[in-house]
Parts: structure tokens; sequence; C-alpha cells
């Protein structure tokens, strides 16, 4: 008998393996395509769902203290409205600090960069390139005519910018609402939200929803502190080297340390470039060596002691989701794209040990000889 007649066949003639092969790609397909159709529905409603989500975040960040003032006998509506004040406080207080510092150094900054300026042309002129004043005043002119002529671009730009300011602040409204909310009654919405669900498969969905909870509650948590530390070394370099910016440095660092990877590595090439240009070259490199210095601290001290395996994802694995997350939702997927992967994480890892569970019962069950 040859190989191809020990292969078995479906009634139709088809190969066993095609058959699966089929089975497979046509599941794998309906799950793409309703993963596809979820985010495409997401982000046509981004203006509500990408402020729901990060309200998710601020509500796992500050449940902790609402549970522990209704512990001790604070009403609960009291502890949200506090954590939603709190948020508030340190929201006005973030900008506050950039504001101040923005008007106090940037006349300061301004002269800094137009003497670097001057000094990169007169090193154009008398350095390796030997570029002639003719050539330096071409190049200006052709600048300002470039400027000029996009005026009515960047205008149409403004205006842009304006109306997103405009759904920046109602995203802000819905956040803070959305997020007083979950830490007032949290339970209740979840619970009506899994009622929706077949009763059969309710307590497996509550099962899987706290875990990703408790999951996303210590990754928002661990990122946090992550994050202040980061911020308050960056800063504390930048006061070192008499980097002005220093606060406005400082928040830069704690928001872009909650993209993994890429947003510290931005925001530390933002201070570097305030330090070139307020003080020069070697002040650069003295900041970027305190930079690496405390990036290299968080990715093999604080990363690993405070997420340990709470969040057990390969690298590759959060390049591709930062990557699929600025292809969604631009820099805010990147924001929300490893918080997202940590829950799904959290909730595979859930389900397939719920499985083998049952897997492992069922031939316990199975190996028991049958009544009667």
């Amino acid at each position: 008998m040859t190989d191809d007649q020990n292969v078995p066949a479906s009634r139709y003639g088809i190969p066993r393996g095609v058959e699966v092969a089929a089975a497979w790609s046509l599941r794998l397909l309906i799950i793409a395509a309703g993963v596809a159709g979820l985010m495409w529905l997401l982000a046509r409603l981004s203006e509500v769902s990408v402020p729901i989500a990060i309200a998710l975040l601020g509500t796992a960040l500050l449940i902790g203290i609402v549970d522990r003032l209704a512990s001790w006998g604070v009403p609960r509506i009291v502890g949200a409205l506090g954590a939603v004040v709190l948020v508030v406080a340190a929201l006005v207080g973030a900008f506050s600090l950039i504001g101040q510092q923005l008007s106090t150094q940037f006349d300061d900054l301004l002269l800094a960069l137009v003497k670097g300026i001057a000094q990169v042309q007169t090193w154009a002129r008398t350095g390796p390139l030997q570029v002639s004043d003719s050539q330096l005043e071409s190049w200006i002119d052709k600048l300002q005519d470039m400027i000029a002529s996009g005026g009515s671009e960047w205008l149409g730009q403004a205006t842009q910018v304006g109306s997103q300011i405009s759904h920046f602040l109602a995203g802000i409204f819905i956040v803070l609402f959305a997020m007083f909310f979950f830490l007032y009654e949290g339970e209740r919405i979840w619970t009506w939200v899994v009622s929706f669900f077949p009763s059969a498969a309710r307590e497996q969905i509550g099962i899987s929803g706290r875990v990703a909870w408790m999951s996303l509650t210590g990754f928002v948590r661990a990122t946090v502190l992550v994050a202040l530390a980061d911020a308050l070394g960056i800063m504390l370099v930048a006061v070192l080297l008499d980097v002005p910016l220093a606060g406005a440095i400082g928040v830069l660092v704690f928001i872009g340390a909650f993209i993994p990877i890429v947003g510290a590595l931005m925001s530390g090439l933002v201070a570097v470039l305030v330090a070139l240009v307020a003080h020069g070259f070697w002040t650069a490199v003295f900041m970027l060596i305190g930079v690496i210095v405390v990036q290299q601290i968080e990715s093999h001290v604080l990363q690993p002691f405070l997420t340990g395996r709470l969040v057990a994802i390969h690298p590759l694995a959060i390049i591709l989701a930062i990557a699929i997350g600025i292809a969604a939702y631009g820099i805010v997927g990147a924001l929300l794209a490893v918080p997202a992967a940590a829950v799904f994480n959290s909730i595979v890892r859930q389900l397939r040990s719920a499985a083998a569970d049952r897997e492992a019962s069922g031939g316990d069950t199975e190996a028991e000889p049958a009544p009667g």
C-alpha cells in the first residue's frame, strides 16, 4: 500500500490534511475579519473609544486609593470625586510648570538658538565646506520663499489644529466623566456588561475580566513608578548641567515613558537637543550620557523589579503592538498598545489555564467507572 493510500480522505475525496488546513484557514479568516472590523469601528469612534480607554488606565491607577478610602469609611462617591479632582490638579500643575518655564526661559533659549545658527553659518564659510556668502544668502532666500508660499497651507493647518484642540478638550471631559463612574461603581458596570453574554459563558467572562483588570492595574502602577523615576533622573541631569526647561523636560519624559522603548528614546533626544541649543556640543554629549545611564537603570533594574512576570511580553511583540497602535490611532494608539497587549496576554493565559483544568478534570471523570 502506497503512502497516499495511508492518508485518510473525506467522503468527497479531499485529503485529510487539505481539509484540516481549509478549516483552520476559514476560522483564522473569520477571526481576522472580526478583529479588523472591531479596530475599524474603534477607529471610527475614536473620539469616544480613546477617552474611554484612557479613563480605564486612570481608573486602574487610582482604584486602590478609592478602595482604601472606602475601607476607612469614606463614602465611595466622595473618594471617586476626590480622585478625579486629584487628576485635574496634577494636569493643571504640569501645564502650569511648562508654561512658567517657557515664559521665563524661552527668550534665552531663542537667543542661544540664534547664536548657534550664526556659529553654523561661520563654520560653513570657514570650515571644510567653504560655502560663500552668496550661496548662504541664496539658501536663506529660498527658505524664506518656501515659508511665504506655504502661508495659506499653514493657515489651513492652524485651523485644523484649532479643531483638534476642541476635540481634545471634549475628550478630556469624557475621560474625567467616565473615570468618575468607573471609580464609583465600576463593579456594577462590569456586571451589567457581562449580563449581555450567554449565561453559560458569563462565569468565564467574569473571571477573565477580573484577571485582565488585575494585570492592567499592576502594569499601570509599575509604569507610573518607572516613568516617575525616568523623569526625575533626566530632570536631575538637566539641572546639574544647567539645561533650560528642565521641569518641562521632566514632564515630557514622564509622558513619553508610557510608550515603552520608543517614548523614552524620543523624549531623551528632546532633552539632548535642548542641551545642544542652549550650551553647545559637549553639554549635549553629557546630557546624552545621562539619558543613557537613566534608561539603562530603568531597563535593567526598575522594569524587572517592578513588573517582573506581570507582563510577560516579548520585546518584538511590544514593538509590533506599538506599530499597530500608531497605524490605528497615532500617538494615542502607541500609548494604549502595550496595556492592551498586556490585557490580551493575561486573558489568553487565563483561558488556556481554564481549558487545561477542564481537560484534566474531564480525563479524571472518564477514568472513573460508570455507576450501575
